[in-house]
Formats: structure tokens, sequence, C-alpha cells
């Protein structure tokens, strides 16, 4: 087994979709099929299921994925942490980043990685943000923005932005409205943020708009935010987004598509700073946590 086999199973794995994946692997689908069924036949276990719609994990494949991962990330890290063994004075730590943060939080970032330069080295480590919570709990990463809320007794949290959310319509249906009530919304069916959005938040989210008469759903578990402004653009659904147009899920919206702000409703997206706490005050990251905690401290709304 070759380390490429893994990242190729981790990418369709990750987008359940083999022509997505190909375009990010930069690699045709056929090929990267037959490697898929190279690495079924060396394990001795069929990894996806696939027909001409849809792509899933087996229980196999949602076994090997996280073993997949941390693989790749050790072998990934190897160059850091030669890095930092051979530069001790310096310690390169990671800084969780989940899809979607607004530009404003990636300038504190900035703000955050030029203030502790002579002491730290801060990358960025994208991901889910239940997975990066998971990471910082585990020690694999320093700190990590991720959508509140988040329930441990072990981390410390601290909301650095809440950000409005608005209906995604379409806009043909929709055209020239400052807003819409959740009520005209009952007859399209509310289709969810991608999976790798889909935290506590946006669960709750989910239960609010079905107690406020939404009732249908959509569900695009082989797609992400592009796939979702394409069935909104096409008028079969709505969604929930930022309404700020400096949000970088505004890069995903399509001709047909509106971003409107509720009426008798109000949603807002929370993003916290989180961190263990035996690191921060006398712990091994007090020189990082410390700065961050000042850089961090006036909450923004958006």
């Amino acid at each position: 087994m070759e380390l490429l086999h893994l990242r190729y199973f981790v990418a369709v794995a990750q987008e359940l979709n083999y022509s997505t994946a190909a375009r990010k692997l930069h690699m045709a689908v056929s090929p990267l099929s037959r490697r898929i069924k190279d690495l079924e036949r060396e394990l001795g276990h069929r990894l996806f299921d696939r027909d001409t719609h849809h792509v899933t994990l087996t229980p196999a494949g949602s076994a090997l994925l996280p073993v997949a991962l941390g693989v790749l990330e050790q072998v990934e890290s190897i160059r850091w942490r030669l890095d930092e063994a051979t530069q001790p004075g310096r310690a390169t730590v990671l800084l969780g980043v989940p899809s979607g943060i607004h530009p404003d939080l990636r300038e504190r970032i900035d703000a955050l990685t030029e203030r502790v330069r002579d002491r730290f080295e801060v990358k960025r480590w994208p991901g889910a943000s239940d997975l990066l919570v998971d990471a910082v709990r585990d020690g694999r990463l320093a700190l990590t923005l991720a959508r509140l809320p988040v329930s441990d007794p072990a981390l410390e949290q601290l909301p650095v932005m809440s950000e409005r959310l608005g209906a995604v319509v379409p806009a043909d249906r929709f055209a020239g409205r400052a807003a819409i009530a959740p009520a005209e919304l009952t007859d399209l069916p509310y289709a969810a943020p991608p999976a790798a959005m889909a935290n506590v938040f946006f669960r709750r989210l989910d239960r609010q708009l079905s107690d406020l008469g939404v009732k249908k759903r959509v569900e695009l578990s082989a797609t992400a935010y592009e796939g979702v402004s394409e069935i909104v653009s096409g008028g079969f659904a709505f969604t929930v987004s930022m309404l700020d147009s400096r949000s970088p899920v505004w890069n995903y919206t399509l001709d047909n598509v509106a971003v409107v702000p509720f009426c008798d409703f109000d949603p807002r997206l929370v993003t916290g700073l989180l961190w263990r706490k035996d690191r921060a005050d006398g712990g091994d990251l007090e020189e990082l946590i410390a700065p961050a905690r000042e850089i961090f401290a006036e909450p923004l709304s958006r």
C-alpha cells in the first residue's frame, strides 16, 4: 500500500463524488477509480458503495477514514516537526480553521501569528468544526476557531464573532424582497449546509425552522457549498447562510440566487476561539494563549 492510495481514498471519502475528487487530485476519474479498486483488493474490503447517482462509504470505508486521515496527518507534519526538533527555541503550533470563516477573523489570526513569531510558528489547519474541537481536546491542535455552541469542561472558549444569517432563495421567485418570513418558505424544502458544517448549531437551526413551519427537507450528502447553491438556483430549495457579502461562502453564489434577511426570525452563527484549559495559565501554551486572548478579546458582529 502506498501513501497515494490513502490520499485517493480520503479525497473520494470526503467528496463522496469521484469526479469532484479527481479534479481535486488533478487526475482523471478512470485512474482514480482503478486505484481505489486496487486498495480495496489489497485490504480485502469494499470501501465504497457506488451507483449512478450516489457514492457512500461502506462500514469498512467509514472505519478506514479516521485511520487514513491520521496517517496522512502524521506524514504531512514531518517537515514542521523536524524543524521544531532542530530549532527548539521556536515551536510550531497548529491553529484550526473551519470552512467559511470571515476575513476579519483571518486578519486576527495574522495579527496573532506576527505577535508570537519569535516564540511560535503558527500554522493553520483546516477541517470540519467538530473535528477541529476534537483535535484541540487531544492535543493535536493548540487552538481552534469553531462554530459554537461547544460543550466541553476541559476547553475554554472565547466568542469572537457573531454573524447574522439570511435566507438563500431563488432570486426570480423573491425578486425585490427586502426581507422574508419563514412562513413564506414552507412550500420549499430546506437544504441544510454541507456535512462539514453541520454541527450542533445547524442541527438546532434545523429544529427552529421546523418549529416555524418549514417541514420539507432535501439532503445533499454528496456535495458541498456549490451543490447547495446549484439546487437553490434551480428553484428546488432554499438554504441559510451569512448575510455579509464579504463572507467566503458568497463565492459559491450562482445566478438566480439571492441572500435576503429574515423577518420575525434572527438566526446568528457564533464563532469561538477554543483551547485546553490546562495548556493556558501556567501551561505549555501560556505564551501563545495569553496574546490570543488579547487579540480576539473584542467580539466582532457582522
